[in-house]
């Protein structure tokens, strides 16, 4: 399975990188993944809701450039759905069953996801009705990835 994190901006904290390198790795027994970043633009304070619109369409238009035809792809957005890790390790696992080789999950910027990116989306998934910093949703989408390979492949999480 091939697997692509795109996500606005880059991880600027090293304790976040090496958490993002850790999973990464660990991944690479179970899947081909790649991490995908798109720039970002700077949100002026008090932005209007017209130039948050317009950040999140530039923001949409460098995501969409990484989007392929033949991926499913999910959005993660505060209003999709609520899963348990189990309920993500079955939709993996599911989609592998209906010849899904190519997943492309797509994480905003600190405003969120242009409303195109959102009709792209084959899926949308929350992990909160609560507001994460963006580049700390790298590591736990990364860690709950694992925890999915690790439920699916019947493997203990913890040694």
């Amino acid at each position: 399975m091939q697997i692509d994190i795109i996500a606005v901006g880059k991880v600027k904290e090293s304790y976040l990188r090496d958490a993002i390198a850790e999973y990464s790795k660990r991944l690479s027994r179970y899947c081909k993944l790649d991490i995908i970043e798109v720039a970002d633009e700077k949100t002026p304070e008090h932005a209007s809701e017209g130039v948050e619109r317009q950040i999140k369409a530039k923001e949409g238009e460098r995501i969409a450039r990484h989007l392929r035809d033949n991926a499913y792809v999910i959005a993660l957005a505060i209003d999709g759905k609520m899963l348990t890790s189990e309920g993500l390790a079955n939709e993996i696992n599911q989609l592998g069953l209906r010849g899904v080789s190519h997943i492309q999950l797509v994480i905003g910027g600190s405003i969120g996801l242009d409303d195109a990116i959102l009709r792209r989306a084959n899926y949308k998934l929350s992990f909160s009705k609560m507001t994460f910093p963006h580049q700390l949703m790298r590591v736990i989408l990364l860690e709950q990835i694992y925890r999915a390979y690790k439920i699916n492949a019947h493997e203990p999480y913890h040694k």
